[in-house]
């Protein structure tokens, strides 16, 4: 496998990941649970939601997924509320490689909004690592410019942490663009296949020493997705590596965030683990493709007095 400064070998990296503390999941949970119920007043409120749109990456995985609806997602990303224009863009769309070009041409050059686009045999991750760095680079070299990437999870949960390593090291690599740049890569754990806890510490820890610049909690394919204690977790895991190296990572809860109040308690957890620094788009995501609607009803509902019912916004 690789090394990091001569020394991380298979046998240091299982080492330290497997003595890495135990996860006190009572203490987790109980945690999670106290951010869970922190109230948030009207004005701050506002910034909040205005916050969220800010964090979002509007996405559409989906094997019927065509040009035109990537425009039509794009659209709703540059204009969330056609009816307010003060409403701010969300950060990226979400797509699969195939559509990168689309959103790419949707988008033009002056958007401010990312193009992400999963890669490496989303969402399984059943293929050779020749073909997870392919898929990759196409969607490099097709404009995008973060990858969303799916770890080995039978690899991992076979204890070869250095296969995972290696393979996210290699698709870092791949990462790379004609001018020497790096696309933003995103390493998706899909914590509902991990099983614990420690599990998820383990692999939030291996993704961040193999040079991942994101960790993402799930695909938004599997069952359970993104929940509060795991990004509570992960969160802990950034901010331990920040006091180690002084190096920010990002967290990306994806999956299962459609309401404006669970997206809150997730910036009040934020905040409250790594400081409210982290809530900037190249710190901080969510994962979402309906989380946008609810949002936007509930700022109509705070400059208007009154909500506007789901026929004034989009239907994903």
């Amino acid at each position: 496998m690789q090394t990091i400064g001569g020394d991380l070998t298979e046998k240091s990296l299982r080492a330290h990941l497997e003595g890495l503390p135990g996860v006190d999941a009572v203490g987790l949970t109980a945690r999670a649970a106290s951010l869970g119920t922190r109230s948030i007043k009207t004005t701050s409120k506002a910034r909040a939601l205005d916050t969220i749109i800010g964090l979002i990456d509007l996405t559409t995985l989906e094997g019927a997924d065509t040009p035109g609806k990537v425009h039509s997602l794009v659209a709703k990303a540059m204009t969330p509320d056609p009816s307010d224009m003060s409403t701010p863009r969300v950060a990226a769309v979400c797509v699969y490689g195939d559509m990168v070009p689309y959103a790419v041409a949707a988008l033009g050059p002056d958007s401010g909004i990312n193009v992400a686009a999963v890669a490496t045999a989303f969402p399984s991750g059943r293929a050779s690592l020749a073909v997870k760095l392919a898929d990759t680079k196409h969607a490099v070299s097709a404009g995008a410019d973060e990858i969303d990437m799916v770890i080995d999870r039978g690899a991992f949960l076979s204890g070869r942490y250095g296969v995972v390593f290696d393979q996210i090291v290699a698709v870092k690599e791949a990462c790379r663009r004609d001018d020497g740049t790096y696309a933003h890569l995103k390493v998706i754990l899909e914590t509902g296949e991990l099983n614990t806890y420690d599990n998820v510490r383990r692999a939030s820890w291996l993704a961040i020493l193999a040079g991942g610049d994101f960790i993402k909690t799930s695909t938004g394919k599997v069952s359970p997705a993104a929940t509060l204690p795991v990004t509570l977790l992960m969160l802990q895991a950034v901010r331990d590596w920040h006091k180690l190296t002084g190096e920010r990572i990002g967290v990306k809860p994806a999956g299962g965030i459609r309401s404006s109040k669970d997206a809150i308690k997730y910036l009040v957890t934020v905040a409250e683990t790594v400081g409210e620094e982290w809530l900037q788009p190249h710190l901080f995501r969510f994962g979402a493709s309906s989380l946008l609607n609810d949002v936007v009803l509930q700022r109509q509902k705070l400059s208007t007095g009154r909500y506007s019912g789901p026929d004034y916004v989009t239907v994903d």
